[in-house]
């Protein structure tokens, strides 16, 4: 009994060293090193196809200095068994034309602990190259002989698996080609490559005229690890797959950050580390704000460029005017976790009495804590208050910049209900007055893949889009319009 005890709390403290190392920033950062070169050796064989991080663990892999500008975003769970899906708020249509123009592609990921291939190389990225391929015959019925093929590396996803996928692709290849979105014409089909630090040989790719496919290499940056971390040489510990879940190790590090400051985080000692980070991190939090646009907001192309959507950390410090690609005035809805500036009673014609009123009419600031915390007020106070708004600045003749801390969910949420709105079926814009198009499922949808086709990182959340839903479908007095 005493030697069963012995060897039950020796596991356990086992485990709780592994998962303490494992969570250890100092293994951390030196095991994403470790991979990058790695990655680099990648890159090297292929000089001259685009690489591209797939979001969010791949970021930390790629140097942003050789990445595309545009990131991909193949998810892990539009993998999973069962749950197999090409899911139409991802389409990751904008890698295509990158795609054309270089004859290829090499895309970056990695898995945690037990696993060779993230689901997302092994089965998402060539479900997807499946459904695009099966979405030009539909489109171009005469390549009757396009490989339309679903590949999956062997090894990591069985036959019994492949062929349940298989029966669905068809679908999925009809919902891409009536959706909203417009696809490039590809002049040879997609097909997946799959690269780990186990292959021996990288695989050769014949010169672009004698090609059969586009190749899209998925390179699993992260060396297969069983038992969660291997001890080093030189002083730590090694992390399968340590960029993931950042929140959990990272003390508020971040790939951009990482990349930025990588040779001061990789020289400092384990002990001095976390504050290095700390600071790193405090003065990346201060003075985000410059005299210009970091990175200027996206138009809806759809909208003839009457709406915009931007992020709170691109913008200048003083709020401009008017935007590069708009000749109207515009006028800005700001929504972020930090409180709002003061204002002053200037513009309570637009707001309601429950708002703050606004210094400037052509601003509007509210505040929402990030993630799902503040979904209630999203729905009952953010859009009623910024469709108002919004409604009474189209009505002005201003173009709409819509603004949130990541410019890819609550911003985008607002937006669609504007599209919804304030926009007809084509896109154009509502006379003032002028009923609106009757909101259903299929035409937020719709205005959703407007959105993601003009900016692919757009990313609102499941949370986010059900409310939207519920504001959009409710009867008009909810929105107290």
């Amino acid at each position: 009994m005493d030697f069963a005890f012995d060897v039950k709390e020796a596991n356990a403290q086992a485990l709780a060293y592994v998962r303490k190392e494992s969570l250890d920033i100092f293994n951390r950062i030196h095991s994403v090193k470790e991979d990058v070169s790695f990655v680099g050796q990648v890159h090297g064989a292929y000089p001259g196809l685009p690489i591209i991080p797939n979001l969010r663990c791949g970021a930390w892999y790629v140097d942003p200095a050789i990445a595309t500008p545009e990131p991909a975003y193949f998810k892990s769970t539009d993998g999973h068994f069962g749950n197999w899906n090409f899911n139409l708020r991802r389409p990751n249509l904008h890698l295509l034309p990158y795609i054309v123009n270089k004859h290829g592609l090499v895309l970056v990921d990695s898995t945690r602990a037990g696993k060779r291939i993230p689901d997302a190389l092994s089965k998402t990225v060539p479900i997807w190259c499946a459904v695009i391929n099966r979405a030009m015959v539909l489109l171009h019925l005469e390549r009757s002989d396009w490989d339309v093929e679903l590949y999956c590396p062997l090894g990591a996803v069985s036959e019994q698996e492949r062929s349940q996928i298989i029966p669905r692709l068809d679908g999925w290849a009809r919902a891409l080609v009536t959706s909203a979105y417009t696809l490039p014409d590809l002049p040879l089909p997609l097909r997946p490559l799959w690269i780990t630090p186990a292959t021996s040989v990288f695989p050769r790719l014949p010169a672009p005229e004698h090609a059969k496919y586009l190749p899209i290499i998925c390179v699993s940056a992260s060396k297969q690890v069983h038992d969660g971390v291997e001890r080093r040489l030189n002083g730590f510990s090694y992390v399968q797959g340590s960029g993931d879940d950042h929140e959990l190790w990272g003390m508020g590090l971040t790939p951009a950050l990482f990349w930025k400051h990588k040779d001061e985080l990789l020289s400092t000692s384990r002990e001095e580390l976390p504050h290095v980070v700390e600071e790193i991190v405090r003065r990346s939090k201060v003075g985000q704000h410059g005299a210009v646009w970091k990175t200027y907001p996206t138009p809806v192309t759809a909208t003839s460029e009457r709406l915009f959507i931007g992020s709170v950390p691109d913008m200048p410090t003083d709020v401009p005017g008017t935007l590069p690609d708009a000749d109207d005035p515009v006028s800005f809805v700001i929504v972020s976790a930090s409180a709002p500036l003061p204002q002053s009673p200037s513009d309570n014609a637009v707001l309601g009495e429950s708002e703050e009123p606004q210094k400037d009419p052509h601003i509007l600031r509210l505040t929402l804590a990030e993630g799902k915390k503040d979904q209630l007020a999203f729905l009952q106070t953010v859009l009623p208050a910024a469709t108002r708004f919004i409604k009474v600045r189209l009505a002005h003749g201003d173009v709409i910049c819509v603004c949130c801390d990541t410019g890819k969910d609550a911003g985008v949420g607002i937006a669609l209900a504007a599209l919804q709105l304030f926009f007809d079926d084509r896109g154009a814009l509502l006379e003032p007055g002028a009923a609106g198009c009757t909101a259903s499922k299929e035409s937020i949808r719709t205005r959703l893949q407007w959105i993601i086709a003009s900016r692919p990182a757009a990313n609102p959340s499941r949370a986010t889009l059900k409310r939207v839903n519920e504001f959009l479908l409710s009867s008009p007095s909810f929105r107290r319009r």
